[in-house]
């Protein structure tokens, strides 16, 4: 491909410092086909399930070395797919699935991901958490948050809250709270290059440096929204140092608190040495099998300052509203009666429990808050943790509407046996079903679900949506907006 000039020749001047590294290997590498990657969400998908699973999609279990949930795929469509709508997978980039892995969540951390549309790193921190602690997924763009939170949604993560703010406005409010902070940069695209076109000529129109000052302005801030004895890991998809050594030099320069973690070597992946640091990683394109990267893992010291952060240590106080209390206390009665009949008696019992730890009521809508609501008052936020669904006070009582998200957060094991109705992934009843049709059922099959409730749908043994039992179909309640066609 033709490739800037500016571009060749900054490179050509790298591979002169680097001649364990070939330069025409890397340019030929432009030519090739790029791979894709598939990564499997832990939250549904078992161990012992994978290789039947890549079986059945199609594709061979080449294993990503630095991902232990990630695949090589190529030719592969997910649009279609059933799998893809019940969030048994993720289709991204491989060398993208590293910074996550690097991270090291683990189930309780209070987690942010700064740069986080459309998803990939935010669900795979999502699924590391496995529903403790919380993930504050950060998207300033409103347009990429959309597709951030349909992401969020499918892989059934629960305890996440999106907001679409500058991390500017983040850092006023949560100083030293998060114990590991992810930024996926904003960069040049230059590992980009041979995936989009439109890579090449962003990067003609505006270069490295339009980035690298948003690059120092975000470290800034995660710096101060990062607790002592917290992990913070820096990655972009480009090749200049400008915006990865140097930059790092810059922040290790400005924040002497901080060390970098050093990481066992994988194969596809280079290790830096010889700096101010050592322990950078790259991908390269012509070793990795994936896209160019950068990433480096950082940890703060345990004496560094904690910054005062007032709002966090305020307590919240509940109105003395008798109405608004009366409408929570029904709400949420609401909610517990709907599970009650839907879920297995111990499912019940946990779910009870998160509900009444959890429970938020905003207008109609019910939200489940992993953390005080009140952190985020006057933030933009386009997900308040869980979203069981909506309540209306009627005639006849307080009626509960689940949502989609509910439906993709529940597992069929969850589920009483008369609330769940499993299709093969075959079953064409299964491709009208996300085209929005009703479900036809067999009398036998009618008389094994709970009539006029409703249903759990489910692609083998994965949760894709609800139904509404009635006689002998099942009315279709998959949303218009993620309809397929």
């Amino acid at each position: 491909m033709n490739l800037p000039e500016a571009f060749v020749r900054r490179m050509h001047d790298y591979f002169l410092l680097h001649p364990e590294l070939s330069e025409a290997d890397f340019l030929a590498s432009f030519d090739f086909e790029p791979r894709r990657g598939l990564r499997f969400n832990r939250l549904t998908v078992k161990e012992q399930d994978k290789n039947e699973l890549l079986e059945s999609l199609g594709t061979q279990a080449q294993n990503i070395p630095w991902c232990p949930d990630g695949y090589y795929v190529s030719d592969f469509s997910s649009g279609k797919d059933p799998y893809y709508h019940a969030g048994v997978y993720y289709i991204q980039e491989p060398s993208a699935m590293l910074p996550a892995q690097i991270l090291g969540t683990e189930p309780g951390d209070r987690v942010l991901d700064l740069c986080a549309a459309p998803g990939g790193k935010a669900t795979r921190i999502g699924a590391d958490l496995e529903g403790k602690g919380v993930l504050v997924a950060n998207e300033i763009s409103a347009d990429r948050a959309r597709p951030l939170l349909r992401n969020i949604e499918l892989f059934g993560i629960e305890n996440v809250v999106i907001t679409n703010e500058t991390p500017q406005n983040l850092e006023k409010r949560f100083a030293s709270y998060f114990n590991r902070i992810l930024i996926d940069a904003p960069c040049s695209g230059e590992g980009m290059f041979r995936r989009d076109r439109n890579a090449v000529r962003s990067w003609e129109r505006y270069g490295p440096a339009s980035c690298e000052i948003m690059q120092r302005e975000i470290l800034h801030s995660a710096h101060r929204m990062l607790a002592p004895g917290g992990h913070l890991v820096y990655s972009t998809c480009t090749f200049g140092t400008s915006e990865n050594e140097d930059m790092i030099d810059w922040f290790l320069t400005e924040y002497p608190e901080y060390e970098v973690v050093s990481h066992r070597e994988v194969k596809g992946v280079n290790f830096s040495h010889g700096r101010k640091f050592d322990g950078s990683m790259r991908i390269w394109p012509q070793f990795g099998l994936g896209d160019g990267h950068f990433c480096i893992h950082l940890k703060k010291n345990e004496t560094a300052v904690l910054y005062e952060n007032e709002y966090i240590n305020r307590k919240g106080r509940e109105r003395n509203d008798p109405s608004r209390l009366f409408s929570s206390r029904s709400s949420k009665e609401s909610l517990l009666s709907f599970a009650q009949g839907l879920l297995t008696e111990n499912a019940y019992a946990v779910y009870a429990q998160v509900v009444h730890d959890q429970f938020v009521l905003q207008g109609e809508k019910i939200h489940l808050m992993p953390v005080p609501a009140m952190l985020f008052d006057n933030l933009k936020v386009v997900k308040m943790g869980a979203f069981p669904g909506e309540v209306r006070s009627m005639p006849k009582g307080w009626i509960f509407t689940p949502s989609h998200a509910l439906a993709l957060a529940f597992s069929g094991e969850q589920l009483k046996k008369t609330r769940i109705f499993s299709l093969a992934r075959e079953d064409e009843r299964l491709s009208r079903y996300l085209r929005g049709e009703t479900i036809l059922l067999s009398l036998e099959e009618s008389q094994q679900l709970s009539d006029n409730a409703y249903i759990l749908i489910l692609v083998d043994s994965y949760s894709i949506g609800w139904g509404k039992s009635n006689g002998c179909t099942i009315k279709n309640l998959y949303p218009k907006t993620w309809r397929r066609q």
